[in-house]
């Protein structure tokens, strides 16, 4: 049987760090105190107005790359996790595949899932690499959100940043992904969206987020305890068999509350979003990278990935690492 493991992971964050005071003296009405009394956030990254998806996870690929000791030749498949691409075509991931100087003809193509998008292209890869149609993957979320943000909503503007993480995943004999599940329910589309569009060369309807964010909060917190469990009891495992719990970084109320949810320590929380904010697609790879550089996350170990987006999307990743 052939599964589908992580060999290497990256993270790239652009520019320096925009404190919640920096947000403060550009004339937003808000506080340090108040962003972080409600998300935890301390800091984002914005990317300058010269600087793509494509940039951003180019940046992060390269450093998965090095990581497992691979070149970009060795990729034979690539899918891009964002909602926030370059243009409208070609994709992020064609854009990136070019970048990265891959001519090899591997299928490159986007997944728009919001901030289920990483868990989305991971499930595919690793079935596409299941299937023996492909053997190294490269499997990235990047994200320029303040792209989309009204900056005069401190509700929203406050909440989110820019960044890109990326992983490798290849064929091995070795079990790496246990078990995965995606769900999504459009019902939801109005609590959370950026309902504009671009018709006749004109911006028709909002162009910027909305979001209801309490509404937000409690499908979040009830949907994610549920996947959580539908992909342990697929593994046959419990919570108790789980290491790290990596869930998307949306805010530290969402990430304490699931935890007290599942009955999992808060020691085993991979909570990054303090220092860059809710990055959407990227933030379960950017997570990802910094607990595996730092050496919390180490071979072996049991990880619990999982994340809920605009949609609604949802989903969860069991993997050996």
């Amino acid at each position: 049987m052939t599964y589908a493991r992580i060999i290497g992971t990256g993270s790239f964050l652009p520019g320096a760090p925009i404190s919640n005071d920096d947000l403060v003296a550009r004339g937003i009405d808000t506080s340090d105190a108040w962003i972080v009394e409600r998300t935890g956030i301390r800091a984002r990254h914005l990317a300058e107005s010269n600087v793509g998806a494509s940039d951003l996870a180019l940046q992060a690929s390269l450093r998965a790359l090095a990581a497992a000791n691979k070149q970009p030749a060795d990729v034979d498949l690539i899918i891009v996790a964002t909602s926030t691409p370059d243009m409208i075509f070609p994709s992020a991931a064609a854009l990136l595949q070019d970048k990265l100087g891959i001519r090899n003809g591997a299928p490159a193509f986007d997944v728009q899932a919001v901030c289920s998008g990483f868990v989305y292209a991971l499930t595919l890869a690793k079935k596409l690499i299941a299937s023996g149609s492909h053997r190294c993957a490269l499997v990235v979320g990047a994200e320029v959100f303040s792209r989309i943000l009204d900056w005069n909503d401190r509700g929203t503007c406050v909440l989110f940043g820019d960044g890109a993480g990326a992983v490798l995943l290849a064929a091995s004999e070795e079990p790496g992904i246990l078990a995965t599940a995606l769900h999504a329910d459009g019902s939801y589309r109005d609590i959370l969206s950026v309902p504009g569009q671009i018709a006749g060369g004109q911006v028709v309807g909002s162009p910027f987020l909305q979001m209801e964010g309490q509404a937000v909060f409690k499908f979040a917190v009830k949907v994610l305890a549920e996947v959580a469990r539908e992909v342990l009891g697929q593994a046959g495992l419990g919570i108790g068999d789980v290491d790290w719990l990596i869930p998307h970084q949306a805010n530290m109320r969402i990430l304490d509350a699931t935890a007290r949810k599942l009955g999992l320590p808060a020691e085993k929380i991979i909570a990054t979003v303090a220092h860059h904010g809710n990055t959407s697609a990227a933030s379960i790879p950017l997570a990802l990278d910094e607990a595996v550089r730092s050496g919390r996350i180490s071979r072996g170990q049991t990880l619990l990935l999982e994340a809920v987006g605009g949609g609604f999307t949802w989903g969860a990743a069991l993997l050996k690492f």
